[in-house]
């Protein structure tokens, strides 16, 4: 039997469809995820925990802009400095800086480890830390220790400009021929002991090497067996990544450069450190339980919840700069 529409009440409305006088639609998405029927209800804690990664991803933007104002500012403030200089801008320019007594050292003895590509690469990691170091307002003093074989081959037939390359000490022999053993300090991913701060009293060494991981741990091994101390960055403390934890040569020295200047981890690795990296604040991080995929709003999957956490799909071996990361630095 048909009922005709007549015979309707005059309105139903659902539950599910209530709202609060004077709330929109999307006042009230934002006010309280929904859920769907069939899933638990998630708790105040996983809740809070969305909304706050919510906010970050809304804020990512303006994150951005503001590491983009600092770049220009910095720009903006070197041609001021040269505008005022009388003929002899770059001289007047280096006057200015306060040099670092910190000496931060590249070990070139993996050469042999290192196929054509990779020393390659090595090369331009290395004329990236030059000119770095060159602009910083407290510059260290940078030492290539153990320079010969192939990356002092491809160096003549490349860049032969490298000899007359200043504030640098380029030597042939190893950094423990250079520098007493007391003052080093080998900055290996693989070392339990974590920085705090950089004593500018020490010799720091990265491992110049690039080898897609294919020799795990063995600038941890080389310092342990020329007994010196060693130590990672506190990249944990600070940030979470979705890639693996490995940076490239230049990547490190350009973050101690800005921690010199700042005395601030977080904003040095966040200033440095590439987007593809899908760097994030330690304490703002995607941490979810299998739980909490279970119970996630509507809209919200375990898919787009790992997408969220980053710019870009990863990489894994290639940086902005189509750099390939060390294995041994963290």
């Amino acid at each position: 039997m048909n009922m005709s529409s007549e015979m309707l009440p005059a309105s139903i409305e659902s539950p599910n469809v209530e709202k609060k006088l004077g709330t929109s639609d999307g006042e009230e998405e934002r006010q309280e995820p929904r859920v769907d029927a069939g899933a638990e209800p998630i708790s105040k804690r996983q809740l809070k925990k969305l909304m706050k990664q919510k906010q970050w991803e809304e804020q990512r933007e303006q994150r951005k802009e503001k590491r983009k104002e600092k770049r220009k500012r910095k720009k903006l403030e070197r041609r001021q400095l040269e505008s005022n200089s009388d003929g002899s801008d770059r001289k007047r320019v280096r006057r200015d800086v306060a040099r670092s007594s910190l000496r931060l050292v590249i070990d070139c003895s993996f050469d042999d480890l290192m196929v054509l590509k990779d020393i390659k690469k090595l090369h331009k990691q290395i004329q990236r830390c030059y000119a770095e170091n060159r602009r910083a307002s407290h510059p260290v003093q940078f030492y290539l220790t153990s320079h010969g074989g192939q990356l002092k081959k491809n160096m003549d037939e490349n860049d032969q400009g490298w000899v007359n390359w200043k504030d640098i000490h380029i030597k042939s022999e190893h950094y423990s021929e250079l520098i007493k053993k007391e003052d080093l300090v080998y900055l290996t991913s693989d070392s339990p002991n974590v920085l705090k701060d950089l004593d500018e009293s020490k010799a720091y060494v990265i491992g110049g090497l690039v080898d897609h991981n294919h020799h795990k741990g063995l600038t941890f091994k080389q310092a342990t067996s020329y007994g010196i101390k060693h130590a990672q960055l506190p990249l944990a403390d600070f940030v979470k990544m979705n890639s693996r934890k490995v940076l490239a040569v230049n990547h490190v020295f350009e973050i101690i450069l800005e921690f010199l200047e700042t005395k601030d981890w977080q904003e040095a690795f966040f200033t440095i450190l590439p987007q593809r990296k899908g760097a994030v604040p330690a304490h703002k991080a995607c941490e979810s339980s299998p739980q909490d995929h279970q119970s996630l709003p509507e809209g919200w999957d375990s898919a787009s919840e790992g997408e969220r956490c980053r710019d870009n799909p990863d990489s894994p071996q290639k940086d902005e700069q189509g750099q390939e990361s060390s294995p041994v630095l963290q």
